[in-house]
């Protein structure tokens, strides 16, 4: 049901189309009529103007009359730099990047697993039952494009499934953590005082607990800017920096921690600061006796893959919806190496998902 050949000059196609962060147009636009064909009615919504992207997000809604819980499988269309100009080429028994870019792996591998898992049970002449596609925009940029999207869309469905995890196919993320980003502006005294914005940020970042500060928190800082020529004293510093955890309480100490220890040395050297401090995205656990949990790995175990669970350390569009109120678990797609030059995919593992994903589409609309 699954064609090899098919599924992998689809996917060498996908790449070579370029579909940075809020650049998605080209993407949306090739995606949307092989949506059409495959039986769904399809909107982009309005994401794309919220977030001054060309694109928003791509709904397919499949419904083929048969009674059952309805299914949301979701991968984004954008990649991370450099992602211009991919050419894609098979290496052994790998998919990877011919040059000096990602291989966008990241997330077309599911993109390309979901058409053809669709595409091979239409040739089949098998129904999908209840589901509903979303391929979102800006997921590399903060999960930008399912934060934009009619939280209603989401809700409509019973269950879901996001396909965006850098491991092996079986793997099951049922729990991922809280991230809150923070700002920090250092004003200093006067340059005749002879105490500037660096002194006082360097103070403050010397006393933070930074790294992993507690069981299961990491936190850092990740950009510091500031001042306005060398030979003049700096009379501000930007401080950016993220916090992430699967505790909300203990993420909060450690933001507190940090605006205590930034308050404290401005006030010892008479400077100023200011924060803006925001939740990127909430954390989310699924429950193993869950319908979504009990789904995937009945279609796992079907395959004779390894199921496998893991406590993700970072966020991705599953968090969002979870946050809406859909429960949802995020896949491994086989990817290794993501966001770098030397990303690659085995060819069996997207054979695997593209069959995995099929067998999901078959359980839930009742042929177990």
């Amino acid at each position: 049901m699954i064609n090899q050949a098919r599924l992998i000059n689809r996917f060498m196609e996908l790449v070579q189309i370029d579909s940075l962060s809020r650049e998605e147009r080209a993407m949306a636009d090739r995606l949307k009529p092989e949506l059409l064909a495959l039986g769904a009615v399809v909107r982009e919504d309005q994401s794309g103007k919220k977030i001054a992207g060309n694109a928003g997000n791509l709904i397919a809604d499949f419904s083929d009359q048969i009674d059952g819980p309805l299914l949301l499988l979701s991968a984004h269309m954008d990649r991370v730099e450099p992602g211009r100009g991919i050419k894609a080429e098979i290496r052994g028994d790998y998919l990877v990047s011919q040059g000096e870019t990602v291989l966008a792996g990241d997330d077309l591998i599911a993109v390309a697993a979901i058409l053809e898992a669709l595409t091979g049970l239409q040739e089949k002449g098998e129904r999908y039952g209840r589901i509903k596609v979303v391929f979102t925009v800006a997921e590399e940029q903060g999960l930008l494009g399912a934060k934009s999207i009619d939280p209603e869309e989401i809700k409509s469905a019973d269950y879901g499934i996001v396909f965006d995890l850098d491991d092996q196919v079986g793997m099951i993320v049922d729990k991922a953590p809280s991230q809150f980003k923070f700002n920090a502006t250092i004003i200093g005294k006067s340059p005749s005082a002879g105490v500037d914005a660096i002194k006082i940020a360097s103070k403050a970042i010397s006393e933070m607990k930074l790294g992993r500060p507690d069981r299961g928190i990491t936190a850092n800082i990740g950009v510091i800017k500031g001042g306005k020529a060398s030979h003049l004293t700096a009379d501000f510093v930007e401080l950016e920096g993220e916090t992430r955890g699967h505790s909300t309480e203990h993420l909060k100490k450690q933001v507190g921690h940090i605006k205590e220890v930034i308050s404290k040395a401005t006030a010892k050297y008479q400077g100023q600061a200011s924060f803006r401090i925001e939740k990127n995205y909430p954390g989310f656990e699924i429950a193993r006796d869950s319908d979504i949990i009990k789904l995937v790995e009945k279609s796992i175990q079907r395959l004779d893959l390894p199921l496998t669970y893991r406590a993700s350390s970072g966020g991705s569009d599953a968090n969002i919806f979870n946050q809406y109120g859909l429960p949802t678990v995020n896949l491994g797609i086989g990817a290794e190496r993501v966001h770098s030059p030397e990303e690659r995919v085995k060819i069996d593992n997207m054979i695997k998902l593209a069959q995995l994903i099929s067998k999901i589409i078959e359980i839930n609309r009742g042929n177990d």
